[in-house]
Formats: structure tokens, C-alpha cells, sequence
């Protein structure tokens, strides 16, 4: 697959920048395309979303005069895999071209129910705080200085009502593209619930564990990106 542009989707309290060390990283024919959320990097001033519905509606309006022009794929960790999974089918429903590989890292299976998982937007800031750099993925300079910590910690908390609130709705049909999984051995989802993404595709469909918790992908991004490169690149 050559010139392939590849969107990428946050984690939570993610901004884009967070995918600026791949450039130099990906193959020549692979372009990134990073994609900014509301309230974040230079959308900062710009309210957050109350579900993952209107983030998937916010950037479908940001991407959809760049669907036709050539052959895509999605990366998403996190939050961000479950933007990429409502959208692709988002961009079914609307008749345009669909991703032709879709990268899920992070996030168990979305048909696996969320209710006996840990619920930390709820917690009081400073519990909050403890579980985020437990879970590492935030430099823990944020929690340091008040002047950060009153922006970031709103929207943190924001996005992680957004993963710990969603519900999934039964698809009509399967992904119609291959997928890939990347997961962490010690994050929180099961094997179960990782393999349970097979069932969301009718064809492939890739699974990678790494030595680590839910931010594995900070110390592993080299060996993500060798299979980034070479799905893409011998698609």
C-alpha cells in the first residue's frame, strides 16, 4: 500500500501532538494525520464532548472531505480506539470510502461491558490524581504546577466519563476491513476480552501483547510502528 494517510485518535487527555515522534518513524508512503479532539492542543478553548458519539460526529466533520482522496487506516488508543471504531462505521452509514486497516490498541473488545471495570471520573481530584500516575501515560509534572492542573484535570476526568460511560450498540454487520490489536500484558482487560475483538471483523484480524500496563505503547512505539509499517506497506 503506498501513500496511505493514517489517522490517529487519542487516549484520554491526549492531544495530537502525542503522535509526533512517529513521523520520522513511519515508512515514506505512509502519512500521518494526527487528529486534534475539542478542548485540547489548539482546540483548547472549545468545550469537550459529553459522549463519544459527538466526538465521533466532531471529527467525521473534520475528515470527511479527506475520504475519497486515497487509501486510509485508523490508529486508535484508548478512548481513541473506540472513536475509531464508531467512525468507521459513522463513514459506512454516510456512503464514503472505509479505512482499509484499523490499528486498536489499548482497549478491550466493545461489545465486552464495562460495568465491573474501575470507575475513576467520579473520584474526588485527589484519588484521581493518585490512579493517573499509577497508570503512568501522564507526565507527572501536570499534577506539580496548579496553572496545568486546572485545565488538565477537567478534561482528563472528562474523557474518562466518556470511556467509563459507554455503551455499545450491536452493529449490523462486522468491520469489513482487517484489524489489529495491541494490548499490554498487566493493563486491566483480560485475554477474554482482548480476543473477543475476532468477532468485529470478517477478516483478519491481528493480536500483539507487550510487556506493560494500559501505556505499554511509550515503551514499545518502535515495535507498534515495525507492524504499522509493514501492514500498511505490504497491504
Amino acid at each position: 500500500m503506498t501513500n496511505t494517510k493514517l489517522f490517529c485518535f487519542p487516549y484520554a487527555g491526549g492531544a495530537s501532538a502525542a503522535y509526533n515522534s512517529w513521523k520520522p518513524l513511519l515508512n515514506p508512503g505512509i502519512q500521518l494525520r494526527a487528529v486534534e479532539l475539542a478542548a485540547r492542543g489548539r482546540r483548547m478553548r472549545e468545550a469537550n464532548y459529553e459522549t463519544i458519539d459527538q466526538a465521533v460526529d466532531d471529527v467525521f466533520s473534520l475528515i470527511r472531505d479527506e475520504l475519497r482522496q486515497g487509501p486510509y487506516a485508523f490508529f486508535g488508543h484508548s478512548m481513541g480506539s473506540m472513536i475509531a471504531y464508531e467512525l468507521a462505521y459513522k463513514i459506512r452509514d454516510n456512503g464514503l470510502p472505509g479505512p482499509d486497516h484499523i490499528f486498536f490498541s489499548g482497549r478491550a473488545a466493545p461489545n465486552i461491558s464495562r460495568e465491573n471495570k474501575r470507575r475513576l471520573h467520579h473520584l474526588p481530584s485527589e484519588e484521581f490524581k493518585k490512579e493517573m500516575l499509577d497508570m503512568g501515560g501522564t507526565p507527572k509534572e501536570f499534577f506539580e504546577h496548579p496553572e496545568l492542573l486546572e485545565v488538565f484535570l477537567p478534561l482528563l476526568k472528562g474523557d474518562f466519563r466518556l470511556t467509563e460511560t459507554y455503551t455499545h450498540a450491536k452493529k449490523d454487520a462486522p468491520l469489513q476491513c482487517a484489524i489489529t490489536i495491541f494490548n499490554g500484558k498487566q493493563d486491566e482487560d483480560t485475554g477474554d476480552e482482548i480476543e473477543a475483538w475476532k468477532i468485529h471483523t470478517v477478516k483478519e484480524c491481528d493480536i500483539h501483547y507487550y510487556e506493560g500496563g494500559h501505556f505499554f505503547i511509550q515503551d514499545d512505539v518502535n515495535a507498534v510502528l515495525d507492524i504499522i509499517n509493514n501492514t500498511l506497506s505490504n497491504a
